[in-house]
C-alpha cells in the first residue's frame, strides 16, 4: 500500500506539472490568433489532468490512512502484549499516567504523521525538483528570483523550527503529567470530596494544566509567524517573475519574440508557484514531526524494554508432588532500595495444610505471598512449587497452578459470571460457577440480583459493596481449582459470621488444596496447620495457635491487642 501511494504521488505530481504546459499552448493560441476549438482542445486536456489529480489525491489519502491506522493499530497490539509481560516495578518506574498517554495520544501522533508523510512529505520534493526541472531552461533572472525565495523560506522556517522543536517534544510529557493528576483525582475522588479538597485538587489541575497551555501557546505563537510570511514570500515572487518578464518583453526586439516570452512567462510563474508550494506543505509536516518524533521514541522506548522475568523451560512439575511449596533462605528488597524487606525466610507447606501469616503492618507478609507467582522476583534463596524453583516454570505454567485472591479485590467490567470465569480456568460449566459463588458465600446476593449469573458488574465493581468484590474475587480463585491458594488478606471487608461461613466451606471443599493466608485477625488464623509471625520482614516465631502464644512474644502481643482474656483462655 505504501508502494501504490508513492505510485499515486508520482501520478499526482506529473499531472499537476502537466497544466502549466496547457497554459502555455492556451496563451499561444490566443495571442496567435487560434481557434476556439483550439483552445477548447487543450482546456479539456487541462481539466482532465485537474480531475485526475484530484482522483489520485483522494485515492493516495485513503490509502495513506489505511496504513497509518493499521500501522497504529499494530503498535497498540505491540505495546499492550509488552506492558502485560513488564513486572510491577517496571510499571511504577515508567507510572500508569504515562503508558496509558503513550498508548493513546503518543499513538495518534504518529498516526496522523504517517498519514501526512506519505502524502506530503513524499509529494514535496518530488513536486520541488520536477518543478526546478521544468524551469530550468527558462531565464536565468526567474530563476535566480525562484532561488532567493526558496533561501528566504529555509530562513523563515529554520528560525522558527528552532524555537518550536524544543517546546513540541515537550507537550507529551506535559500531557503526562496533566493525564497523571486527572488520573489521581478521579481515582480518589471519595477522599477529595470528604476533605473539602476540590479546590486543592483544582489548583494542583490548574498548575499542570496551565503549563501545558503555555508550552502550546508559545509554540503556536512561533508558528503562526510562518503562514504570513509564505504567503508574503509567494506574493513576492509572483511580483519578481512579472515584473522580471515586463523588463525582458520590453527589451525583446520583435513581436514573436516578446510573446514567446510572456508565454514563458506565465508558465514559468505556475511552475514557481509549485516549488514554494512544496516548501508550504513542508512547514505542514515540521509542526506535526517533531511531537511525532518525540511519541514514536516513547512507544519505542516500551517495545524495546525488556521483561525483567524471563519464562523457564518447565511446564510440569516433575513426580506426584501437588501443590508444596517451599521458601528457602529466601531475601528480598526492591529494585533501587538498599534494604531488605525479607531477611532469610524459610519454611514449607505441604499439600493440603494452611499456612497462615501475621504481623504488624509493613512486615513483609503480602511480598512474602507475592514471591510464589512471581509478582516479583526472590533476591537470594529460592522459591519452590512442587520441587521445582518458580523461576524454572514458565510463567503461564505457574500460574496455572496458583488460585490467587490479592488484598484489593479486583473486579472487571462484565458479568458476574464472566469475572468468576476470568482467565484460563478449567471449569467452564454454569454449574461450576454456582459452587464457587456457594463457597465463597456469594450465591446469596448474585441470586438477589435481577439476572443472577449474568447481572452486569460495571467497571472496578462500583456497583457492588467491598465484601461483595472480595467474595466474587474468592469465588474465582475457587473456580479455577488450583493446586495452591494465596489470599493476601482478603477477608478483611467481611463480617465474622460470613467470613466464618466462608472458611468452614473452603476447609470442606478444598482440603486437599495448599492455601497461604495473609490476615491481621487472630481470629482468621488460628485454625490454620501453621502460622508464622513476621516482624520488621524476619520470621520470629512458626507453629500452631498454642505454641505461638507459649513461645512468641511478638505473636501474644497481636493476640491480646485483638482479643478478650476469655477468648485467649478458650
Amino acid at each position: 500500500m505504501v508502494a501504490v501511494s508513492v505510485a499515486l504521488v508520482f501520478a499526482q505530481v506529473y499531472l499537476d506539472l502537466s497544466i502549466p504546459d496547457y497554459m502555455s499552448a492556451i496563451t499561444t493560441i490566443i495571442t496567435t490568433g487560434g481557434t476556439v476549438e483550439m483552445v477548447l482542445e487543450e482546456g479539456l486536456g487541462m481539466l482532465a489532468c485537474a480531475f485526475g489529480s484530484l482522483a489520485a489525491s483522494v485515492a493516495t489519502g485513503l490509502m495513506a490512512a489505511r496504513v497509518a491506522a493499521s500501522l497504529s493499530r499494530r503498535l497498540r497490539e505491540m505495546e499492550f502484549e509488552r506492558v502485560q509481560s513488564f513486572s510491577p516495578d517496571q510499571i511504577d518506574g515508567f507510572s500508569t499516567a504515562s503508558l496509558i498517554t503513550r498508548s493513546t495520544n503518543d499513538i495518534t501522533q504518529i498516526q496522523m504523521a504517517v498519514a501526512m508523510g506519505l502524502q506530503v512529505i513524499v509529494k514535496a520534493p518530488i513536486l520541488a525538483v520536477w518543478a526546478i526541472l521544468k524551469i530550468s531552461d527558462k531565464s536565468w533572472q526567474w530563476s535566480a528570483s525562484t532561488a532567493v525565495a526558496v533561501l528566504a523560506l529555509m530562513v523563515v522556517i529554520g528560525v522558527v523550527m528552532y524555537f518550536v522543536v524544543p517546546r513540541f517534544r515537550r507537550i507529551q510529557w506535559l500531557t503526562d503529567n496533566v493525564n497523571r493528576v486527572t488520573r489521581e483525582n478521579l481515582t480518589g475522588i471519595r477522599v477529595v470530596r470528604a476533605y473539602n479538597a476540590e479546590e486543592y485538587q483544582e489548583r494542583k489541575f490548574d498548575a499542570a494544566n496551565n503549563e501545558l497551555t503555555d508550552n502550546n501557546l508559545s509554540a503556536n505563537r512561533a508558528m503562526s509567524v510562518m503562514m504570513p510570511a509564505m504567503t508574503s514570500v509567494m506574493s513576492l515572487l509572483s511580483l519578481s517573475v512579472y515584473w522580471i518578464g515586463a523588463y525582458l518583453i520590453s527589451s525583446a526586439g520583435d513581436p514573436a519574440s516578446r510573446m514567446a516570452l510572456f508565454s514563458d512567462m506565465v508558465v514559468f510563474s505556475a511552475y514557481a508557484m509549485q516549488v514554494v508550494m512544496a516548501f508550504v506543505m513542508l512547514v505542514v509536516i515540521f509542526m506535526i514531526l517533531p511531537r511525532a518524533a518525540v511519541a514514536a521514541k516513547r512507544v519505542e522506548e516500551i517495545i524495546d524494554t525488556e521483561p525483567a522475568m524471563r519464562d523457564g523451560p518447565v511446564t510440569e512439575a516433575p513426580g506426584d508432588a501437588r501443590g508444596e511449596v517451599e521458601f528457602r533462605n529466601v531475601c528480598f528488597r526492591y529494585t533501587e532500595a538498599s534494604e531488605y524487606v525479607l531477611r532469610d525466610i524459610s519454611f514449607r507447606a505441604g499439600k493440603g495444610e494452611t499456612v497462615a501469616f501475621i504481623g504488624s503492618t509493613g512486615s513483609g507478609k503480602s511480598t512474602l505471598v507475592n514471591l510464589v507467582p512471581r509478582f516479583y522476583d526472590v533476591t537470594e534463596g529460592q522459591v519452590l512449587l512442587d520441587g521445582v524453583d518458580v523461576r524454572d516454570y514458565t510463567q503461564e505454567a505457574l500460574r496455572r497452578k496458583i488460585g490467587y485472591v490479592p488484598q484489593t479485590a479486583s473486579i472487571l467490567s462484565g458479568t458476574i459470571s464472566s469475572n468468576v470465569r476470568y482467565g484460563d480456568s478449567a471449569d467452564v460449566g454454569e454449574e461450576g460457577v454456582r459452587n464457587a459463588l456457594a463457597i465463597a458465600q456469594a450465591d446469596g446476593f448474585v441470586g438477589e440480583m435481577e439476572r443472577g449469573l449474568e447481572a452486569p458488574v460495571a467497571q472496578g465493581g462500583s456497583n457492588l459493596s467491598s465484601g461483595q468484590k472480595q467474595r466474587l474475587s474468592i469465588a474465582r480463585a475457587v473456580f479455577r481449582r488450583p493446586e495452591v491458594y494465596i489470599f493476601d488478606d482478603s477477608f478483611s471487608a467481611l463480617d465474622f459470621r460470613t467470613d466464618r461461613a466462608l472458611r468452614q466451606a473452603l476447609r470442606k471443599e478444598t482440603g486437599g488444596t495448599t492455601s497461604l493466608i495473609v490476615a491481621q485477625r487472630i481470629g482468621a488464623v488460628m485454625d490454620a496447620d501453621r502460622i508464622i509471625v513476621l516482624d520488621d520482614g524476619r520470621m520470629v516465631g512458626m507453629g500452631r495457635h498454642e505454641e505461638l502464644m507459649r513461645d512468641c512474644e511478638v505473636y501474644r502481643e497481636i493476640a491480646c491487642s485483638q482479643l478478650s482474656g476469655e477468648e485467649l483462655r478458650a
